[in-house]
C-alpha cells in the first residue's frame, strides 16, 4: 500500500503521533513499513521540497510533479537508506536529480514566457522584478535591471543542466560547497571546478549579449 503524499487533514494526527520522535526513529519505523511514520517525514519536509522544486523548475506544474515523484521515490527507496547522510540531504538529492532530468528533457524547447512562479506558487513577471524601490523615479535604471535579469535567465539556459543546478544551489539557494556536493553526490572539488566553469561561461555569454 502506497501512502498518500498529500497529507492534508491527516497532518495533525500524524504530528500528534510522531511529533516527539527524532528523525532516526521515524526513518527506522518507515523502513519497517509504518506508513504513518513516513507521512510524518513528509510533513516535516514537504514545504522545503516544494520550495526547492519551484525554484529549480520555475514552474508550479513541474514543481508539483517533482514533489509527487520525489516522495514516491523516497517511499520506494526508504528501505535502502543507510544513514550515511541526513534525510534532508537525501530527499534534496532526489529532488535535484528529478529537476536535472527535467532540465535535460527540456534542453531544446521554445522560449519560455516571462511569467514565472515564485516559491509561494504565485505568478510574477520576471521583467518587472527590479531592485529599484522607486522605479517611477528612475525608469531607465528599472529597465536596465529588468533587461539584465532576462539576460541572466537566458544565459543560465545555455549552461549544461548540471552546471546550472550547481550554480543555482550555490548562489540562489545559498548552500555551502560541501552541501551542494552532498546533494549532487559528488566531491567538493568537483563542485568548485564546475561552479568556476559555469561562472566563466555565464560571463562570456553575458558579454556576447551586450
Amino acid at each position: 500500500m502506497t501512502p498518500m503524499i498529500a497529507v492534508g487533514g491527516s497532518e495533525v494526527a500524524v504530528q500528534q503521533g510522531f511529533g516527539s520522535l527524532d528523525e532516526t526513529a521515524l526513518i527506522r519505523s518507515a523502513q519497517r513499513g509504518d506508513h504513518s511514520a513516513f507521512e510524518a517525514l513528509v510533513c516535516r519536509y514537504d514545504q522545503a521540497v516544494l520550495r526547492l522544486a519551484l525554484h529549480l523548475t520555475g514552474s508550479e506544474h513541474d514543481a508539483q510533479d517533482v514533489y509527487q515523484q520525489a516522495f514516491m521515490k523516497a517511499y520506494k527507496s526508504i528501505g535502502r537508506f543507510r544513514f550515511q547522510s541526513s534525510f534532508h540531504t537525501w530527499i534534496h538529492r532526489i529532488v535535484t536529480n528529478l529537476c536535472l532530468d527535467q532540465l535535460r528533457s527540456k534542453r531544446v524547447r521554445k522560449e519560455e514566457p516571462q511569467v514565472r512562479v515564485d516559491w509561494r506558487g504565485e505568478e510574477f513577471d520576471q521583467l518587472s522584478q527590479v531592485a529599484d524601490a522607486h522605479p517611477r523615479r528612475n525608469p531607465e535604471r528599472a529597465l536596465l535591471q529588468g533587461e539584465l535579469r532576462a539576460r541572466i535567465e537566458m544565459a543560465l539556459e545555455r549552461l549544461t543542466p548540471r552546471e546550472r543546478m550547481i550554480f543555482e544551489l550555490k548562489h540562489y539557494r545559498g548552500l555551502r560547497l560541501r552541501a551542494v556536493g552532498e546533494i549532487m553526490n559528488t566531491g567538493e572539488d568537483t563542485v568548485k571546478s564546475t561552479l568556476y566553469r559555469a561562472t566563466r561561461k555565464l560571463r562570456l555569454i553575458l558579454a556576447d549579449m551586450h
